[in-house]
Formats: C-alpha cells, sequence, structure tokens
C-alpha cells in the first residue's frame, strides 16, 4: 500500500512539473515594466507633472522602450505610445477599436455614470443632453454674465499690480464663470467652498488611488461625496423652482439639463448622471480651459505681432459696442483673436486616456 502511495505520488509530481514548464505561445506584449503593484510608475509620473518635466519623462520612455511600451499608473494596466504612426491610429479608429476608458480611482470620484466612463447609446444620449447646454441660443445670453464675471476679475486681480501668476489667476477666473453657468452661484462663502473642494478632487485624481486617512486620494473622496450632496440638493431646489414656474431653464446647466429632460424624453438624464456630469464639466473646464488661457496669455507676452494685432481688433470691435457688456456680435467680430485661440489649442491639446487594442500587440482589457 506504501508503494502504491508513493507511486501515486509521484505521478502527480511528473504531472505538475510538466503542467507548469509546458511551453505555450508567447502573448504580444509591448516592452516595458509594470513596476511594483498598484504603485507601478504613477509616483515618477507625478513628480514628472509637478516639476513640469513630463515632456522629458516621456522621452526618456520613447528612447529606453521605443515607440510602443507597457507601464502601470493610478493602479491600472496602461499603454504609451508615440509618433505619427500611434497618432493617426488613435484619431482615425472606430469605437469598436478605441473606447473611452477612466481609471477606477476617476470613478470613484467622478461617478459611474460620467460621460467620459460610459459607452455606446448612454454616451450618445448623455453628451447629446451635454451639447444641448453649448447651442448658440444657449451661449448667446451667457456672453454678459461671462464678461462681468471677467471685468470683475481683473480689477480685483490685475490692476494695479506690476507682476502677476497668471495660471492660478486662470483657474480662479475659470472656477466662478463656471460657478455662475453651472450653478447660477454668485461670488461669496459657497463660491469658496467649492472650490476648495474641487481642489481636493483634483488632487485626489492625480494620487495613488490609496484610501487610507489624511491621504490626497482620502480626502478627493470626502471632498466628492460633499460636492454630490451639494449638488443634489441643488437639483432638488431646481425641480422645485421648475414645478412652480419660478426659475427659468436656461438659468444654468442644471436648470438646462432637468428642463430637457420634460421637451426631449430621449436624452433626458437621470438625477445621478447629472450629478457625475456635473462634476465632469468642472473637472475638465477648471483645467483645460485655463491651461489655454495661460498659454494664450503666454504668446501674447512673447510675440509682440500677435499682441498688437489682437489689441487692433479688440479697440475696433469696442468703437462700436451700444452696450457696456459684450455680446454675441461682438464674439462673432474676433475673427484673428478666435484664431489665435485654436492656433494655441492645437500646439497645446488636452490630453486624454482612452483603453485600445492595436492589431495583436495587446488584448483589450491590458492596455489603457
Amino acid at each position: 500500500m506504501d508503494l502504491t502511495n508513493c507511486f501515486i505520488f509521484f505521478l502527480l509530481l511528473i504531472s505538475l512539473y510538466f503542467a507548469l514548464t509546458r511551453k505555450t505561445p508567447p502573448k504580444k506584449h509591448p516592452p516595458g515594466s509594470m513596476g511594483f503593484p498598484l504603485i507601478g510608475q504613477t509616483l515618477s509620473f507625478l513628480h514628472a507633472m509637478r516639476t513640469n518635466s513630463i515632456e522629458q519623462w516621456l522621452l526618456q520612455r520613447t528612447s529606453k522602450y521605443g515607440p510602443v511600451s507597457k507601464l502601470s499608473l493610478f493602479g491600472t494596466p496602461t499603454v504609451f505610445v508615440h509618433g505619427q504612426s500611434a497618432n493617426k491610429f488613435i484619431f482615425t479608429c472606430d469605437g469598436n477599436v478605441l473606447g473611452n476608458h477612466q481609471p477606477p480611482s476617476f470613478k470613484r470620484i467622478c461617478g459611474e455614470r460620467n460621460m467620459t466612463a460610459l459607452i455606446g447609446d448612454d454616451h450618445k444620449r448623455v453628451r447629446g443632453a451635454l451639447v444641448s447646454f453649448l447651442k448658440p441660443e444657449m451661449l448667446k445670453q451667457y456672453v454678459g454674465k461671462m464678461d462681468e464675471e471677467v471685468r470683475n476679475h481683473v480689477e480685483m486681480h490685475w490692476h494695479g499690480n506690476q507682476k502677476v501668476m497668471v495660471m492660478p489667476l486662470m483657474k480662479t477666473l475659470t472656477f466662478n464663470i463656471m460657478s455662475s453657468l453651472i450653478f447660477g452661484i454668485e461670488k461669496g462663502e459657497t463660491r469658496n467652498n467649492l472650490i476648495e473642494l474641487l481642489q481636493h478632487m483634483m488632487n485626489g485624481l492625480m494620487s495613488l488611488p490609496i484610501n487610507l486617512p489624511s491621504t490626497r486620494f482620502n480626502r478627493g473622496l470626502k471632498a466628492s461625496a460633499q460636492l454630490r450632496t451639494f449638488i443634489k440638493n441643488l437639483i432638488s431646489e431646481r425641480k422645485a423652482a421648475l414645478e412652480q414656474r419660478v426659475a427659468d431653464t436656461r438659468k444654468d446647466l442644471i436648470a438646462c439639463l432637468l428642463g430637457i429632460g420634460k421637451t426631449e424624453p430621449s436624452i433626458r438624464m437621470s438625477d445621478e448622471e447629472i450629478v457625475d456630469n456635473v462634476i465632469g464639466v468642472m473637472i475638465a473646464g477648471y483645467d483645460t480651459s485655463s491651461v489655454l488661457i495661460t498659454f494664450l496669455v503666454r504668446l501674447l507676452g512673447m510675440d509682440r505681432s500677435v499682441y498688437d494685432k489682437i489689441v487692433q481688433e479688440q479697440e475696433e470691435i469696442a468703437k462700436t459696442k451700444t452696450s457696456e457688456l459684450l455680446t454675441w456680435d461682438h464674439l462673432a467680430k474676433m475673427k484673428y483673436t478666435w484664431r489665435v485661440a485654436m492656433e494655441t489649442l492645437r500646439m497645446n491639446p488636452p490630453k486624454s486616456s482612452k483603453t485600445w487594442n492595436m492589431k495583436d500587440t495587446l488584448s483589450p482589457k491590458d492596455g489603457k
């Protein structure tokens, strides 16, 4: 019996050995390292972002691993691509190959129903509702309000100062305009509280997704919960005001989305979707708009000819104004200013994160 047991045990060992050592066709994975679990290359990436050396960081990866490499960012397997071929692939492929993706940490702060996390019909429906807020007939009525915000900002932070820090001030200006257009909230204590919450959320997004007390990610989650409560209360107030017909659907973004749900049922959004996408709009607009304006101011400071042409165009428009605040017609006349802004956006485009599969190199869940 003992010999039989030993023989069976020996056979099991032999089977296990061949199972573990059997060669399988290697998967086509790009070069690179995934680093330590969860951490990956996140710390070095964040350091490069905060020290304004991200371009050197990316070039180092390209020189070390080539135009396609794997890494791990924010706890998510990621693929870094570089060069004309990669750009052409990303911007010309269809939705079956390249789709929206955000790291789990992003979804925990910004919500599962955020437009950037949706695909297919849900993405089209939510996008259609948000785009309706940006139609010319909607934007026309906000030009004067935005102009007033800009005037107050310049008077408070720019006039009389020999030196200013453009980027922080552009973030302040962008947030003030967003507060007015999204929430209908004018300057005061509520705005100050909201910008503090938004900053905690932004810091949480750009951190390791470790939910421990006093970490940036933990503070970002807490700020997100507080902001969600605030938006939900605002939605309840807008619903009551709209039902009593004491508010206009054009008052702000929330009122607009609630109104669209009644007039266009095909793009109706749930309260949860409104909350998640209001947060998404705030985060997207807070960074991209302020960065664009900062680069535009930088261009004006470095290129005197561009500066002179924009000043000339603005002075000519000012001579034809019949009202103190700007109107939609005035904006339509800023053709050169618009071209400069578009060129600035082309030279400094916003970055995005996508899930994709390039030929047979990666499986869809392998690379983000």
